[in-house]
């Protein structure tokens, strides 16, 4: 039996950052469990050339920097801030729990599932030595939001007998084919395109099954530095105030150089809005084959079938699945509850930060209400509607959490806080953003909840 004060569910950003931040502050005892051997979560079943969509300080803990917060100094985004491969995160990952275990309040229990109450079973061939936390341990739920990816999950739609469908981490083994057909809406699929033109296929040969039309966020205005962010809140503050649709309030976003879109003739519904860079955008675009037949049902040797049509194939032909559900979109609950501490994003779109906070949160308070009221979760977006209320919903976490004197201090010290302003910073750029904001935020906040469907 483990002696621990609380059992973390999940060895990804997200259970680790919590950890860390609760060890910082307090002298508790943490067990670590995960169904992998190893740590990072979805990290370690990731496609080959996968990077973090956002800059690397973004991602992590609280306690140690990913990568050295530097800016790139060459390639096509030199002077953005860097971001890390998957094989760089796994390996900041480990050295991480390395460091949490190194405390000697830390126990990492790999390769077992929880299957509840405290308990954990073995998963090797085994498969019948369990343990468990003592009784009264609290449970840290890391997973609930935990991604899905093409490597463990099948594709959404059906596969003939006689036909093989690849999952994006296998795209090298395939890259010759007579015709490469990339399936998927989001982030994962651009990656797709993106690394195999990089790779030298003529983007002729590429057929793009892109059911829904994607909204993604311009990388370069979502980077660690107070002006630059700050001005891409007042944007969307000001665009958000004067908006009578969400129509037009992403056609505002796209002119103030927030919003990208990769077909200017087609207005997109979908708004999960990863990261971006425009030469990754300008590569997107050269792929003129698109399949926008709705979803995809059936992959044959001969061909595509879809909710509106058929899309013949040549011999040899190779369909790559990148249409994993990705970031999933349950409906909040509270994060502290009887049964456990549920972790989830508090400021939008920020899943380590939001971990870390609620980690700083349990450290520093007592009561589970009181916590909830300075913690209320923000639920990933998809439509553009749901895009809406996640900016909202985030805006008032953030002055939430933000009314206490402590936690506005830690949060204006810590990395992973998209809104960090470090102490001494100052710049004009600055100040004329945050004046923006004050001068929109009524109209834009009101308007953000009527687009979003929500009470005001």
């Amino acid at each position: 039996m483990l002696d621990a004060d609380y059992l973390v569910v999940g060895a990804g950003a997200s259970g680790l950052a919590f950890t860390d931040a609760l060890v910082s502050y307090t002298d508790a005892t943490v067990a670590i469990v995960d169904r992998r051997g190893d740590p990072g979560g979805h990290w370690c079943d990731a496609y080959p050339f996968v990077r973090l969509h956002q800059a690397s300080a973004f991602y992590g803990v609280a306690s140690m920097l990913l990568g050295g917060g530097r800016r790139q100094s060459a390639g096509p985004e030199a002077g953005l801030h860097e971001r890390a491969s998957g094989a760089e995160v796994r390996a900041y990952c480990s050295t991480v729990l390395d460091t949490l275990v190194a405390t000697g309040r830390v126990a990492y229990v790999g390769g077992y599932e929880h299957v509840g109450a405290g308990m954990m079973r073995r998963l090797d061939d085994a498969g019948a030595a369990s343990v468990r936390v003592r009784p009264g341990a609290r449970i840290v739920d890391a997973r609930f939001l935990s991604p899905t990816i093409p490597a463990t999950s099948p594709p959404p739609f059906e596969v003939a007998a006689d036909t093989t469908v690849l999952p994006v981490g296998r795209l090298d083994a395939c890259l010759d084919a007579s015709r490469l057909v990339i399936v998927g809406s989001g982030k994962t699929a651009t990656d797709a395109v993106v690394h195999a033109l990089g790779a030298g296929v003529d983007p002729g040969r590429i057929t793009w099954v892109r059911p829904r039309e994607p909204w993604m966020l311009d990388r370069a205005v979502a980077q660690p530095d107070p002006a630059v962010f700050t001005g891409m809140a007042a944007a969307v503050w000001e665009s958000a105030a004067r908006a009578r649709s969400l129509e037009e309030l992403f056609a505002r976003l796209e002119d103030a150089g927030v919003m990208l879109r990769i077909d200017r003739a087609v207005t997109p519904t979908m708004a999960k809005t990863p990261t971006l860079a425009r030469w990754e955008l300008a590569l997107l675009r050269e792929v003129e084959d698109v399949a926008r037949l709705g979803h995809l049902r059936r992959v044959e040797r001969r061909g595509l079938s879809f909710e509106d049509g058929d899309v013949p194939l040549p011999p040899g032909a190779a369909v790559v699945h990148c249409a994993a559900d990705g970031l999933p979109r349950p409906a909040p609950v509270p994060v502290w509850t009887t049964d456990a501490i549920t972790l989830q994003p508090i400021r939008a779109g920020f899943p380590c930060f939001g971990a870390a906070l609620i980690g700083y949160v349990e450290a520093t308070r007592s009561d589970d209400h009181a916590k909830n009221a300075l913690c209320p979760p923000t639920s990933y977006g998809d439509t553009r509607a749901q895009w809406a209320e996640m900016t909202v919903r985030g805006a008032r976490s953030v002055a939430a959490y933000s009314r206490e004197p402590d936690i506005r201090a830690w949060a204006r010290e810590v990395h992973l806080n998209p809104a960090r302003v470090p102490q001494g910073y100052a710049s004009r750029a600055w100040d004329e953003a945050r004046e923006r904001i004050a001068r929109a935020d009524a109209a834009a906040t009101r308007r953000l909840a009527e687009l979003a469907g929500i009470a005001p």
